[in-house]
């Protein structure tokens, strides 16, 4: 089959939707599918162009397998809710091109990621236009997430925003999104249950799996034998809440065998690592070669996810499939009843968002609890083995984009209403099921 995927973020980028998306299209070509993807170059979590790359030129390379064409886009050196949305245009914009020129290649699936729903038009139109089947997958509720954090709060704005993110969703053939919480979501915006899937995030359970032995990063960074590492890598933005695990770490610094290491980049990274100067039982480290991830992950006595409130109610969190998978001990901050909450009950310690004292009194029990750390990181590891495993997700996804496939090109545009509702009965996920 033919896979188109438009997305703002690919590989190399380490982090976030970039990672998931590139895994996914190698993923597809590797299983014998023409994949292309459409793109911006390299720029997150720095929010700058990556060596090497240019922000304002067109770019096909070809990248496990998959030819990737890169969409010029602009990157605000200090992003905020107006040059957000400029941000994201303008990636809309430039990407109409490369996108709407695969008309002659004639996709049979145009697979979209959001971040950024405002892409979501071009590939609607490319989809219409060939009789490709139209997806959607979200990594995040962009329009929540804006407001939950304060970067866009006027009631019009909500409503307009809003209007548009429900009339984009239920003109897609089939919304995928990455935890069941977030495909509820979706169904209360409007899209039939028929038409979506839940797709988590996933891990290579052989790639990142337990070390058996310290890590090399111990040596490296000068850690003692004896101290407990309690390690957060990943992005370092507004919505983490790493302002709380610093405070945490104030109140530990009477414990000179807790060591706090934080590893990433950011937009907050330069504030972060101002704090962490003044903490001496913290540490800043920059982000790690992709083939040392497992060597990172490894190097945890405690992984450490803080989020703030909202944020906290909105996603699961990518960097939670190598935590887990590393069999590490967690400890979260989110709120009762959410997805997070619930994945990691019984697998972690989940302590309420924004409250430093509870995040360090759960960091030092388990610092001073191997046993519980030994239990709670192998029922973590088990859980992504049966549950987060690539080999398992991408049989899912193969099998749904397969059942679009064999459905052949939809007809003209009256009859997508029609047909569109009883095309995905057939690979509706049962209740339970994994997904």
């Amino acid at each position: 089959m033919k896979l188109l995927i438009y997305g703002l973020n690919y590989a190399p980028e380490l982090t976030g939707a970039g990672k998931y998306t590139a895994e996914m299209a190698e993923a597809l070509a590797a299983r014998g599918h023409e994949v292309r993807a459409v793109c911006a170059p390299p720029y997150y979590p720095a929010w700058r162009v990556a060596d090497g790359w240019s922000a304002w030129r067109y770019a096909t390379e070809t990248r496990g397998g998959v030819s990737v064409r890169r969409a010029p886009l602009w990157v605000p050196a200090h992003p905020h809710g107006a040059t957000r949305i400029v941000h994201l245009a303008s990636f809309a914009l430039t990407s109409i091109v490369p996108v709407l020129a695969q008309w002659r290649w004639r996709p049979d699936v145009v697979l979209a990621i959001a971040p950024t729903l405002v892409c979501a038009p071009a590939a609607l139109a490319l989809a219409r236009a060939t009789g490709a089947r139209a997806w959607l997958h979200l990594q995040d509720f962009e329009v929540d997430a804006a407001f939950g954090l304060g970067l866009l709060r006027h009631a019009y704005a909500a409503r307009l925003a809003h209007a548009y993110e429900r009339a984009v969703l239920c003109r897609f053939d089939v919304v995928s999104s990455i935890s069941e919480r977030m495909v509820e979501r979706l169904v209360s915006l409007g899209v039939a249950p028929a038409r979506t899937l839940c797709l988590p995030n996933w891990v290579d359970v052989e790639r990142i799996r337990p070390l058996g032995r310290a890590s090399l990063y111990r040596k490296e960074w000068a850690i003692g034998s004896r101290e407990k590492v309690v390690l957060y890598a990943g992005n370092m933005g507004a919505k983490q809440g790493l302002g709380f695990l610093l405070a945490a770490a104030s109140r530990l610094l009477g414990r000179a065998d807790i060591r706090f290491v934080l590893c990433g980049d950011g937009l907050l990274r330069d504030e972060l690592a101002r704090q962490c100067g003044g903490l001496p039982n913290c540490m800043m480290i920059g982000l790690q070669p992709a083939q040392r991830f497992n060597e990172l992950l490894g190097v945890a006595d405690v992984h450490v996810l803080p989020q703030l409130a909202d944020a906290a109610d909105l996603v699961m969190p990518s960097k939670l499939t190598g935590m887990m998978a590393s069999g590490r001990a967690i400890v979260a901050t989110a709120r009762e009843g959410t997805q997070l909450a619930a994945v990691l009950s019984g697998r972690g310690v989940v302590v309420a968002p924004e409250d430093a004292a509870a995040l360090a009194g759960a960091i030092e029990t388990l610092a001073d609890d191997p046993r519980l750390r030994a239990r709670l990181g192998a029922a973590a590891r088990r859980y992504a083995v049966r549950e987060l495993s690539a080999g398992a997700v991408m049989e899912r996804l193969e099998q749904r984009v397969l059942a679009q496939g064999s459905r052949g090109r939809l007809g003209p545009a009256s009859e997508v209403a029609e047909t569109a509702g009883r095309a995905h009965e057939v690979s509706e996920p049962r209740s339970g099921e994994l997904t």
